[in-house]
């Protein structure tokens, strides 16, 4: 008997065909399963004017929905003793010793004190180092720098490669003494290059050595290959406001049809529904797969549990309640563990302990320990306008209704 009712797939595919016919959502490819059970949906078109469909093994632009997967290239390095999480960072970064912290963090460049202590494993996990995305905080002088330095995936500048960065990174003040404040994406990045100066290798081949080869992860990646580029859709990214499809990226001569210059954790892999769906899979089964152990438990259950206190979180809260604009409404989920959010108040459907993240590309990825669910939504239409968030919500609500009692 399945776990989801006849009733409720019917309204998820209703749900999902009644956004592609609105012609805001060209195309979406929707993994659902529960314990050994899987469903897919795949609707529309690869380009908003047509083309060909959707299919199941249609490689998608993670964006955001890198970062949960990308740490766990690190916590490998944990179960094997090569990192620990409260060693300071600097034999491997140097370029992040001895760190100023602006005296306020929307204050000017030059007005600093000492970081009174070093930057740990720790606080590049847990996305506290010091510095990162705060959409709270456009437009000050540190972030305005940030983008300047192309020190975030700003398209279409690519970003230097991995010394290049962090020696601009370690050209910067901090925003915040290490530890006191979560912030968003760079940290994410930082983890990618932790791991490449601790191996001595790139970071996509310690990434696919450790768990994309033994999940079976074929289609994930820093970039499609030519002859897959037909499998990857263009993305767009609509004008917010007139609605008209703006092309981000191509599939063919874009951005991720070459390998990138930087192997970015935060924001640069590839994948598919199937190869998402191994990964929390893997996640929910305590780190093994078909009998393999890819992480030990221990690392799973500090990945996906939360690790901030409502003071390093402050900023996160703030975005999701006072910001909510910007944010469409994502972010309600309370904590955040290492490269990814975890519930820890009921503020959806969801329950408690559910683990995953979203990308501004319109992917959202989620496992949930308590039902056992897997969720892996899949298009191409970016957060410029807020119709594949919308998207996102109303899967996570039909889907959790589609639940057998």
């Amino acid at each position: 008997m399945s776990h989801f009712t006849a009733a409720g797939q019917r309204r998820i595919h209703d749900m999902l065909a009644r956004h592609v016919e609105s012609g805001r959502i060209p195309g979406v490819v929707a993994l659902f399963g529960k314990d050994d059970e899987t469903h897919v949906e795949t609707l529309g078109t690869m380009r908003q004017d047509g083309g060909a469909p959707m299919r199941r093994d249609t490689v998608f632009r993670m964006a955001s929905a890198s970062k949960p997967l990308s740490t766990a290239a690190a916590m490998v390095l944990l179960d094997e003793c090569r990192l620990r999480l409260d060693d300071p960072v600097d034999p491997w970064l140097p370029e992040l010793a001895d760190r100023q912290v602006l005296k306020r963090f929307d204050g000017p460049l030059d007005e600093t004190v000492p970081a009174r202590r070093p930057i740990t494993v720790r606080d590049v996990l847990t996305s506290t180092f010091g510095l990162g995305m705060d959409l709270t905080s456009i437009g000050t002088p540190i972030m305005n720098e940030v983008f300047a330095q192309g020190l975030t995936p700003n398209l279409p500048t690519p970003m230097p490669d991995q010394d290049e960065w962090l020696r601009r990174l370690g050209a910067l003040p901090l925003m915040h003494q290490p530890g006191d404040r979560w912030q968003y994406h760079i940290a994410s990045d930082l983890v990618g290059v932790l791991v490449s100066r601790v191996t001595g290798r790139p970071f996509d081949e310690v990434l696919r050595e450790s768990v994309l080869e033994p999940l079976g992860m074929r289609d994930t990646g820093f970039h499609v290959p030519d002859e897959k580029a037909d499998r990857m859709p263009v993305l767009y990214a609509p004008d917010p406001a007139s609605g008209e499809f703006h092309v981000w990226d191509e599939s063919r001569g874009g951005r991720w049809n070459t390998p990138p210059a930087f192997q970015g954790g935060g924001g640069g892999l590839v994948s598919t529904a199937d190869d998402y769906h191994a990964y929390f899979r893997m996640l929910l089964n305590g780190g093994r797969h078909r009998g393999e152990r890819i992480l030990s438990r221990q690392a799973v259950e500090l990945m996906t549990t939360n690790r901030l206190t409502p003071a390093q979180n402050a900023a996160r809260t703030e975005l999701a309640t006072s910001n909510v604009h910007i944010s469409y409404g994502q972010g309600q989920h309370g904590g955040w563990g290492f490269g990814m959010a975890v519930r820890t108040y009921r503020g959806d459907y969801a329950p408690i302990g559910q683990f995953g993240w979203d990308g501004g590309s319109g992917t959202s990825t989620y496992a949930d320990p308590v039902n056992n669910v897997v969720g892996i939504l899949l298009t191409q239409v970016g957060s410029s306008a807020p119709h594949s968030v919308h998207l996102m919500h109303d899967f996570w609500t039909t889907l959790y209704q589609a639940l057998e009692d």
